[in-house]
């Protein structure tokens, strides 16, 4: 069944509630407090800067994974506690131009206070006259469920952020669930996840997170998609044959204005046999009936890993020789493949039950810069989703930017067959109409 008009119902499913009724309590939705405060403290922000850091400052923050078995039914209780919000009022807009200093007191001090108190970030609403420690740390958990680097001050993402309506947190949940409703993916005991709005990575291994990298995806004008698929295979020091879109957009370009380009980049012109071309004898303006391919080396654009998982998109998971971009907080910049912090750690969880092939000895073979091709005696279930609402098992809800602008397109669709279907509805029950 689709979710037509989720917004709606779940609200004037909250009425009740509202009212102060007992809802029954199989039934009843997390109150908003529990629903949105983590189990622990938020940690203090890392200074991480190796991947290893990275990965364990991200699986620090929760072993909760994002999609499990029982991720729809949670968005939709997180659906029924916002709900419960709207009915309330919701919170209040803080003013654009708003100043929070920590330590001292400010004119929307209180204002905030009772924005971050519904939202449950805040257990309770202090009377201090500064901006003190509590309001500090509500602020963090805010920033942390909102994938927001938890400084604690409330930065003008932070305060943008704050600002965006209940309604739009629901319409959020509402079309992630619906998303759900059209994946059918394999749970296993062991699985991989790629939330990319969040671009975060997570390896679940007997419904934990034991592995959580931080990724890049594809660009707003070229996202990665949506899939599942099986991870079957883990090329060490691979080769790159560079997509055709590239090629004819970006390196012939190249090559019509530096025709040693391709030299410096270690990349061959090749025939559909497999034979090299000479690169100056093509002719880069017409269709292009070969291809090109990259050398492995440090040089590769795949870096030194490529987690093969076969799809109708031709995307993988790979490292890449542009690590410094992990460390951004905007993580939207592929062509579609999926970039992957620590890659190497995630290379040997995914081959730790195929003999021979430890972190150490995976590291060997890619320091000789000997090509190895690992098939997987299993395959392992992975799945690119795209949740920018959802509630892990620890009840704290989170929301990401919808970035691909895919929950508006998906509400409006979902709105027109609404319309549609009523429509017909009332075409169909207006009784018998008079013939001449």
């Amino acid at each position: 069944m689709r979710m037509i008009g989720l917004v709606a119902v779940a609200v004037m499913a909250q009425v009740p509630v509202a009212l102060g009724q007992t809802a029954p309590p199989a039934s009843s939705p997390p109150h908003p407090a529990q629903a949105s405060r983590p189990a622990a403290a938020p940690p203090k922000p890392s200074a991480a800067s190796s991947p290893e850091a990275r990965s364990a400052a991200a699986l620090a923050l929760s072993d909760e994974p994002i999609f499990d078995e029982g991720t729809a039914e949670r968005i939709r209780q997180a659906a029924l506690s916002y709900s419960d919000i709207a009915v309330r009022g919701g919170w209040p807009v803080i003013p654009p131009d708003a100043k929070f200093t920590p330590g001292i007191a400010g004119p929307h001090d209180d204002l905030l206070r009772r924005r971050l108190t519904i939202s449950g970030d805040l257990e309770t609403a202090s009377t201090a006259a500064v901006f003190d420690d509590a309001l500090g740390a509500a602020v963090k958990r805010f920033q942390l469920r909102h994938g927001l680097a938890p400084t604690g001050t409330v930065t003008p993402r932070t305060l943008a952020a704050l600002n965006v309506p209940v309604t739009r947190r629901i319409q959020q949940l509402e079309a992630s669930l619906e998303r759900l409703a059209n994946m059918d993916f394999a749970f296993g005991p062991r699985y991989v996840v790629v939330n990319l709005p969040a671009t975060y990575a997570e390896a679940i291994e007997n419904d934990r997170v034991v592995r959580r990298y931080r990724v890049i995806v594809g660009k707003t004008e070229k996202p990665s998609p949506t899939l599942t698929a099986e991870i079957t295979e883990v090329n060490l020091n691979p080769t790159w044959t560079v997509p055709q879109s590239i090629v004819k957009n970006e390196i012939a370009a190249h090559m019509r204005k530096d025709p040693g380009y391709l030299g410096r980049m270690h990349m061959e012109v090749l025939d559909a046999h497999d034979a090299p071309l000479d690169p100056h004898a093509v002719d880069w303006s017409a269709p292009h009936a070969f291809t090109v391919r990259q050398d492995s080396g440090t040089w590769n654009a795949l870096g030194a890993v490529r987690i093969d998982m076969p799809n109708s998109y031709s995307v993988y998971m790979h490292d890449t020789n542009q690590k410094n971009l992990f460390s951004d907080d905007y993580r939207f910049d592929s062509h579609g493949c999926t970039r992957v912090d620590n890659v190497r750690d995630l290379a040997a969880w995914l081959l730790k039950d195929v003999p021979r092939w430890s972190r150490s000895e995976i590291d060997l073979v890619i320091a000789s810069g000997q090509r190895e091709d690992i098939r997987l005696p299993k395959k392992i279930p992975v799945a690119w989703i795209y949740l920018t609402g959802w509630m892990t098992r620890d009840q704290v809800i989170q929301f990401r930017n919808d970035v691909y602008d895919q929950d508006a397109q998906l509400l409006e669709a979902t709105a027109e067959e609404a319309a549609f279907f009523n429509q017909a509805h009332g075409r169909g029950s207006a009784g018998p109409q008079k013939t001449d």
